[in-house]
């Protein structure tokens, strides 16, 4: 508690060096100048990405919407209905079979005419969506099996929907179109 008698506490001298030297303070700035300079450098990179994730977030939406449409559409046999269609070739739109007819929403469409429900859509077609194209392929079973993964059936259909997109890029050059493509069958009720 008390300090004792004749002992003295000894007295530290001061440091010589107080502080950082100029130097010192440069070269640190610089460091952390370099390491936010490549950070920032990292941005575009990651808004192209994020921007793709949402572009081909939003085609897989837009394929997605018209299969619902798809599945919707009657395709009967008693009553003889047929508004799913088969594709020409797989290259156009589906149309209407020979000798089937189709009645939707109280308008009947004739064999071998386009179904208003699959048209194709070019990149301002599709309300809301500018720069979004979208069609609708549909492939008969029975007629090309191996597209429907082996499935020989009459009553079972391959619909698939294809969806392009331009994509943002980080350089000057253009990217080029990506297309999201989703199937699904569907079977004659």
């Amino acid at each position: 508690m008390f300090a004792k008698p004749g002992v003295f506490a000894k007295r530290r001298g001061r440091r010589a060096e107080a502080g950082f030297t100029l130097a010192e303070v440069l070269l640190a700035a610089v460091i952390i100048t370099v390491a936010f300079v490549a950070l920032l450098s990292a941005i575009p990179y990651s808004s192209a990405a994020l921007q793709s994730g949402n572009q081909t977030s939003t085609a897989t939406f837009l394929a997605n919407q018209k299969l619902e449409e798809a599945k919707n559409v009657p395709w009967t046999a008693t009553p003889n209905n047929d508004c799913l269609g088969i594709s020409a070739g797989g290259n156009g739109a589906p149309t209407v079979p020979a000798g089937k007819t189709c009645t939707l929403n109280g308008v009947i469409v004739n064999s071998g005419a386009a179904l208003p429900w699959a048209a194709d859509q070019s990149s301002t077609a599709i309300a809301n969506f500018n720069g979004y194209s979208r069609n609708v392929r549909v492939t008969d079973c029975a007629a090309t099996p191996a597209l429907c993964t082996t499935v020989s059936d009459a009553g079972m259909r391959l619909v698939t929907v294809s969806v392009t997109f331009q994509p943002m890029t980080t350089s000057s050059t253009a990217a080029a179109a990506k297309t999201v493509r989703v199937s699904m069958m569907i079977a004659q009720r």
